[in-house]
């Protein structure tokens, strides 16, 4: 190849041309993140390669066509990079938030959904409902939440303050508007 490109001045142009393009297209530059200024500057700087007309006119059609296509390329590539960019800016609008997992009804008399501690005895849990003045009415499910319901007219929300002040108790929320 090398004796070759000593003997042929169109294959050593089309080489020199080859390393200028390889050479542009390996310089580190900035991108902008608008395709149209990227590819303006693009080709500004393939218009700067200074290439005489007669070497110009030397370019098999094939190496021209390839320079196209390679231009065509980079302007896609930055299109995708900059549609890209623009979807992690956040104007896009979030998706809706699902749950995976279906309401259930409400057991009969239900007024609160509370969640204890594993480590809870049966005489603890039955100590602090008698001390809300509630019971079981369904549970555990496979979360281990109980439903329960008032045994008393004593406001919901009192009975709420007593199983929040308990250390065995993870959670409690009540279940009434």
């Amino acid at each position: 190849m090398e004796a070759h490109l000593h003997a042929c001045p169109v294959c050593r142009a089309d080489l020199t041309f080859e390393r200028r393009v390889h050479d542009t297209f390996a310089a580190e530059t900035p991108i902008d993140y608008i395709p149209v200024a990227s590819l303006n500057r693009l080709q500004a700087r393939l218009d700067g390669l200074d290439i005489e007309p007669a070497a110009k006119s030397r370019l098999p059609a094939m190496h021209r066509r390839a320079l196209a296509a390679s231009i065509a390329a980079v302007a896609v590539v930055l299109g995708l990079i900059a549609a890209d960019r623009w979807t992690q800016s956040g104007r896009l609008p979030l998706a809706s938030y699902h749950t995976v997992t279906n309401a259930r009804p409400l057991a009969p008399g239900e007024a609160i959904r509370a969640v204890f501690a594993p480590t809870i005895t049966l005489v603890e849990l039955q100590k602090l409902l008698d001390e809300s003045q509630l019971r079981i009415v369904s549970g555990p499910t496979e979360a281990g939440v109980y439903s329960l319901a008032p045994v008393s007219s004593r406001p919901i929300a009192s009975s709420l303050r007593t199983l929040r002040e308990n250390a065995a108790v993870r959670f409690a929320e009540s279940t009434q508007p």
